[in-house]
């Protein structure tokens, strides 16, 4: 009888637990079928459009004068009297200093009054060598006697060639005491006084002049981006044809741009050891003396042009735990996809990609954060948001929710 009772009470409970799990089970294919499915995250993408686009490197370079003169005396003596004034302009010619000049005038003196001494032998030797040419004729003289005024002459005649270049010395010295500028520009402070002895091409200059317009701006290249611009001209990735390579633009060191724009001279064809690099050298104008010598600047030269360069926005690029440029695009069922892309430089705000995309790629700027590989996306044009960004009220509207 309680065997039978037990049995009874077992199959109850197990009718009624039955019954919740049924309840419970039914409940739950309601909610299912009741919830809706999860919205498609929308993200901002552009697509991939090819652009004509000339590049150029920004090179780091210090300025250096168009001329340079050092000024040194030629001849010993006292400075009577400087005849500048320092950091002022001075022109090609004009006396600097003025050196004693007393004693190369008396020595030109001298030199003179040599000079006619010879001229007046070399006079009475020729009448006589005239004479001894008759004498010869006539048999009154010997041979001998005639090669020995004939000698003699030559002789006065090589001592009057030798006074006119004693003379010419003498007036070269004098000249040189007084010292004059061998070109135009600005010349620095004097290294000597008025009193001061100098000596003939002493190692002090006695100042410094520096031509500055035009004035000349050496950049270093590195012999890397030498051999990477070669490699993109022999893929034809970049062109040369057409482009004013010679033209370059300085920005100065307050970060403004230098208002005239110089040409590319030459580059330098020994790579400096130390380095690793060439010079490239370029002039600019420099009328108003804004360029000083020395001076650090930051020289765009151009490379070339790239007729099909491709350029998305710097926050379409992630990193991968490898540090790898990675973008995502949607594929054309509109599925996000990964794909490891290869940057050439930033320009501006953008990448300027050399490989991983194509022409009519959509990548994704904005929203990437939302969006996992495989899954799929709405897609925002980036102009559009843009847009919507910019009206009143949208102005902190997150990344990704314009419409």
């Amino acid at each position: 009888m309680h065997a039978h009772e037990a049995a009874y009470k077992a199959a109850r409970w197990s009718a009624v637990l039955m019954t919740l799990l049924s309840g419970l089970l039914l409940v739950g294919c309601d909610r299912r079928q009741q919830s809706p499915a999860p919205p498609v995250a929308e993200v901002v993408a552009v697509t991939v459009q090819p652009q004509r686009l000339v590049l150029t490197t920004e090179l780091p370079g210090r300025t250096s004068a168009y001329l340079i003169a050092e000024i040194r005396p030629q001849v010993n003596g006292i400075v009577q009297k400087r005849l500048f004034t320092e950091g002022s302009d001075v022109k090609a010619g004009q006396v600097l200093y003025q050196i004693d000049p007393a004693p190369f005038e008396a020595a030109l003196d001298s030199a003179r009054a040599a000079l006619a001494k010879s001229e007046a032998n070399l006079f009475s030797t020729r009448l006589r060598f005239e004479r001894y040419r008759g004498l010869l004729a006539e048999k009154a003289v010997s041979q001998q006697d005639y090669d020995d005024r004939e000698a003699s002459q030559k002789q006065a005649e090589a001592d009057v060639e030798y006074s006119k270049a004693a003379v010419e010395t003498a007036r070269i010295n004098l000249d040189y005491t007084c010292v004059t500028a061998p070109i135009s520009g600005r010349i620095g402070k004097s290294n000597v006084t008025d009193g001061a002895l100098v000596t003939a091409y002493q190692n002090l200059a006695l100042a410094t002049i520096q031509q500055l317009d035009p004035i000349y701006v050496d950049v270093p290249q590195s012999t890397s981006e030498l051999l990477r611009l070669r490699r993109r001209l022999e893929d034809n990735r970049l062109h040369q044809n057409g482009t004013n390579l010679n033209t370059v633009k300085a920005i100065m060191e307050d970060g403004v741009e230098y208002p005239l724009k110089g040409s590319l001279q030459f580059r330098d064809i020994t790579v400096d050891p130390t380095t690793g690099s060439v010079v490239l050298r370029a002039a600019f104008p420099n009328p108003e003396g804004v360029l000083l010598p020395g001076m650090f600047v930051r020289a765009e030269v151009r490379e070339g042009t790239n007729e099909q360069a491709i350029l998305i926005p710097q926050q379409a690029i992630s990193r991968d735990p490898k540090g790898n440029p990675m973008a995502l695009i949607l594929d054309a069922e509109g599925k996000i996809q990964q794909r490891r892309v290869s940057l050439d430089r930033a320009i501006g705000d953008k990448w300027l990609v050399s490989s991983g995309l194509a022409v009519g790629d959509r990548v994704v700027v904005e929203g990437m954060q939302r969006v996992r590989p495989g899954t799929p996306a709405k897609v925002i044009p980036f102009d559009a948001a843009r847009k919507a960004d910019a009206e009143p009220g949208n102005m902190a509207r997150p990344a990704g929710k314009a419409n």
